[in-house]
């Protein structure tokens, strides 16, 4: 894994935060103030806790599925990274596209977590009309003896809420960085060629004898 991409995923794991879900959705709450507030919790769970430091699969595994996922756009992020090949998919092929995009990025999540020990984030002040529905959240990733990381969510009100559907890393998107990728495959085998790929990178690794 590059390390660009590793960057990408640590930003990810970080936001999230599925004791603030019930309170988030009861309380009108802005963007940045969602980010900021679970941040807070989901670094506090992982600098606790030396299984998830260690990359403990199965506790990795449940910290994405409760305090990150809730809070992704799959759908949206899948159909910006899938590009032109989104619009004439069938609905199908869509659902297969998301399911392989989402679980893609959860296998590669349980293998990052603990590259993020000793970071904090600094959620930099919104700037946007409060009526918007599409905003960026900037922030800026510190740990001792480096230099900040530029990260900022892309962020869009659904009808459940405030959810992340890309992230930017020192001016580099994950969402375009997959459609590089994705483009080349159905270019070469069609919207069922990237399902299969998706499906492939997703399957367990069946150790050597």
């Amino acid at each position: 894994m590059s390390f660009l991409r590793l960057r990408f995923l640590i930003a990810a794991l970080i936001v999230g935060g599925y004791p603030f879900v019930q309170t988030l959705a009861q309380q009108p709450a802005g963007p940045d103030a969602i980010v900021r507030r679970m941040t807070e919790d989901v670094l506090r769970t992982v600098q606790s806790d030396k299984d998830l430091q260690a990359g403990d699969r199965q506790k990795v595994l449940a910290l994405a599925e409760q305090k990150v996922l809730p809070f992704i756009d799959f759908e949206e992020a899948t159909r910006l990274a899938v590009g032109r090949a989104w619009n004439p998919a069938t609905e199908a092929q869509r659902e297969a596209l998301v399911h392989g995009f989402r679980s893609m990025l959860v296998r590669i999540y349980s293998s990052a977590i603990g590259a993020y020990r000793g970071q904090t984030l600094r959620v930099l002040p919104l700037k946007t009309d409060p009526a918007a529905t599409d905003v960026l959240v900037r922030n800026q990733y510190l740990q001792s003896g480096r230099p900040p990381v530029a990260v900022d969510y892309s962020m869009r009100k659904t009808q459940s809420g405030w959810k992340i559907y890309d992230i930017t890393v020192e001016g580099v998107s994950l969402v375009l960085t997959y459609r590089s990728e994705f483009s080349q495959v159905v270019s070469q085998s069609g919207v069922d060629g990237l399902i299969k790929r998706l499906a492939d990178k997703n399957a367990p690794v069946v150790p050597a004898r």
